[in-house]
């Protein structure tokens, strides 16, 4: 045997695999991995649920501090010559309401901005009881939800206990199965078919009309989409 093919099988003798403690070490450095990104995403889970949360109670705060400063309710309160008299961002304000004491917006209209929704969100800003320019109308005028949705507000379409026929109730579209739980969880029983927090189940990617697609007491389906409600 020559002095390279010697050399040649000597580094090859010399070749040793990963032992069982490198081993060991990689696998606990990917577990850790892996539990960081799982945790990553309950994190952000959890803080889209309580975002979710704070803007439903956020827009019923809102509308009952609306109705203790000016009496009326918002989206009816009116005519519009009354609200632009007010002054600041009152002067942009393009719609106001018929002043019935009813405020007119259906199941239907809850994430298109129709009936007296225009009105509803203009007031609520430019009252400065919540954020955004008190100018834009139809659907741009609605906030959007934490889950790439809408937030919008109806008369009581799906049930909610202790809800009068007239009564509100503000909406969440496309809410993950998941997450609709956790929120109804937090706010009220968890069953969505139940109590003061009700739901519906949506398409994905379509803001759905609460109440079309009740769901049953059973519970939710993480694979779906919903639509959550509480009453304001």
């Amino acid at each position: 045997m020559g002095v390279q093919q010697t050399a040649a099988v000597s580094r090859l003798g010399n070749r040793k695999g990963f032992t069982l403690i490198e081993m060991a070490i990689v696998l606990v450095i990917i577990g850790l991995l892996i539990g960081g990104v799982l945790k990553g995403q309950e994190l952000i889970d959890s803080t889209k649920v309580k975002r979710a949360v704070n803007d439903m109670n956020g827009i019923s705060a809102a509308y009952n501090s609306y109705l203790d400063r000016y009496k009326a309710i918002p989206g009816d309160d009116g005519p519009v010559a009354t609200l632009t008299a007010r002054g600041g961002n009152w002067t942009t304000i393009t719609v106001g309401g018929n002043a019935d004491g009813v405020l007119a917006i259906t199941p239907a209209m809850t994430f298109t901005g129709g009936g007296e929704a225009d009105a509803f969100w203009q007031a609520l800003k430019a009252s400065g009881l919540i954020s955004g320019n008190p100018a834009v109308t139809g659907v741009a005028a609605l906030p959007q939800n934490a889950f790439n949705g809408l937030i919008g507000v109806s008369v009581n379409s799906t049930g909610i206990t202790g809800m009068s026929g007239t009564g509100l109730s503000v909406c969440l579209s496309q809410v993950p199965g998941k997450m609709a739980a956790q929120i109804d969880r937090q706010v009220d029983d968890g069953i969505p078919g139940s109590g003061t927090v009700r739901a519906t189940v949506g398409t994905v990617g379509a803001n759905t009309v609460p109440g079309t697609a009740p769901v049953p007491p059973a519970g939710y389906d993480e694979t779906l989409q919903y639509t959550v409600c509480m009453g304001m």
